[in-house]
């Protein structure tokens, strides 16, 4: 009885444990956590993510938003070292980014690494962004003394899913419709004669 019991231990209980335990945890997510940046280029961090890990459908895509207390140049140069020393290669590409990001505005560029591509796009705090809408509104804007910092948003994606530098394809403008029959004097297409 106590070896069985051991075996059900052995073969069902723990795999099952361990099983669930990876399920939990996206291993981008721990790769992100493990990067060498300080303490304050990593504060409030908010992870999100959709779509199916193994790519059903759609691939999975996540991102990251933290704030940082220094200003976006030293954030940047915290973050691209970091990333150099995990593994990630820089990716120059195309759409990279998709809107321009103005030298005054903040720093955005483009990774890869295995199977996955990263967009890092440090800039202004969020709290700045709020005050230019609150003189859009009207409403009473945020001291500047207390909007210091920059905000780092991280994208990541299977690269699979990424179709930045990846030719269009072009659909043939025949898909679909029946093309009309050409005729020609081509003696192989004429009937062959019967046997007399």
């Amino acid at each position: 009885m106590t070896l069985v019991s051991l075996a059900a231990v052995v073969l069902l209980v723990l795999p099952a444990f361990f099983g669930l335990r990876a399920a939990g945890n996206d291993p981008v997510f721990g790769s992100l956590n493990s990067l060498d940046v300080p303490a304050w280029a990593a504060e409030k961090v908010d992870d999100q993510s959709s779509g199916s890990r193994w790519c059903f459908i759609d691939c999975t895509f996540r991102e990251r938003i933290a704030q940082s207390a220094k200003p976006f140049k030293e954030t940047t140069q915290v973050y691209t070292a970091a990333l150099s020393a995990a593994g990630w290669q820089p990716w120059k590409v195309a759409e990279c980014p998709e809107q321009p990001v103005g030298p005054e505005d903040g720093t955005y560029s483009c990774w890869k690494r295995d199977e996955f591509t990263l967009d890092l796009w440090v800039r202004l705090p969020e709290c700045q962004v709020d005050q230019v809408a609150a003189q859009d509104t009207g409403t009473e804007p945020v001291d500047p003394k207390n909007c210091t910092g920059s905000t780092v948003s991280i994208k990541v994606q299977n690269a699979i899913a990424d179709t930045r530098g990846k030719p269009e394809v072009q659909e043939s403008p025949l898909v679909g419709e029946t093309p009309d029959p050409v005729l020609s004097n081509d003696p192989l297409l004429e009937p062959t004669p019967s046997a007399s």
